[in-house]
């Protein structure tokens, strides 16, 4: 991959968006290269999504988005669910995804953001959701973005404008701005680790189907019941640490 960097750490994959020259934009490239690196995460108990250099992800890349205006219609259809599925891919990781977010998020960077089970943004972090300005809308990444910050699209989307990290957690696309970026990755992978590996998992996609009634209390049981769930239970009544610590 010449566009991602991808790096095992342990129990935790680390991946890196690798054009710091141009500010780890969007194309072809890293769109394919990122879509195939969240469809098989493996047995990582937590993913860390990052951008080499000063920007966390700019958007799309220029050069990109010159060669779209001389596709037909369907031809950027099927360019749109490229980014699509991209999208998808990482909202759908098993894992938990850790956004470490610094310098430019814009558009699809913030659409990056949004994808993310916990997002962390540096102090010198900057949003928007651009694509008005170009004459388009965030339409792709919208079903990612929406559940985040809601009603507040209702002015981003429209105005296009730029806004600061405490903003972006002030609605909901962030869920924390601090000062020591890899500190704060840390503590929250640290919490993710100290977790059971299956029930995070199960958590995730409880967050995602959301189901109702008897089939929650299926879920509860058949956790309960397993190998984890006893571990953990047991660890707890007899004051030890459970063997995934």
């Amino acid at each position: 991959m010449r566009a991602l960097r991808l790096e095992r750490d342990g129990e935790v994959l680390r991946v890196t968006l690798s054009r710091p020259e141009r500010r780890n934009a969007f194309d072809s490239a890293l769109i394919a290269e990122l879509t195939k690196a969240f469809a098989d995460v493996g047995d990582a108990r937590a993913v860390v999504l990052a951008g080499e250099g000063e920007s966390f992800c700019a958007g799309a890349d220029v050069e990109w988005q010159r060669a779209a205006i001389d596709l037909s219609f369907d031809e950027n259809v099927e360019d749109a669910m490229r980014l699509y599925r991209m999208c998808d891919a990482i909202d759908r990781c098993p894992a938990p995804v850790v956004a470490r977010v610094q310098g430019y998020a814009l558009g699809g960077g913030s659409g990056l953001a949004a994808c993310a089970d916990v997002a962390i943004a540096a102090r010198d972090a900057v949003f928007g959701f651009s694509e008005v300005k170009l004459g388009i809308v965030p339409a792709v990444i919208s079903p990612f973005v929406l559940p985040k910050i809601g009603a507040h699209a209702r002015r981003y989307f429209l105005t296009g404008e730029r806004f600061d990290a405490d903003t972006a957690l002030r609605i909901g696309l962030v869920h924390e701005v601090v000062d020591e970026l890899d500190a704060a990755v840390n503590r929250v992978l640290a919490e993710l680790l100290a977790s059971g590996p299956q029930a995070v998992r199960e958590a995730k996609r409880l967050i995602r189907e959301r189901p109702a009634g008897e089939e929650t209390a299926r879920i509860a049981a058949g956790l309960r019941t397993g190998e984890e769930g006893q571990e953990g239970l047991r660890a707890f009544l007899e004051r030890r640490e459970p063997g995934w610590r």
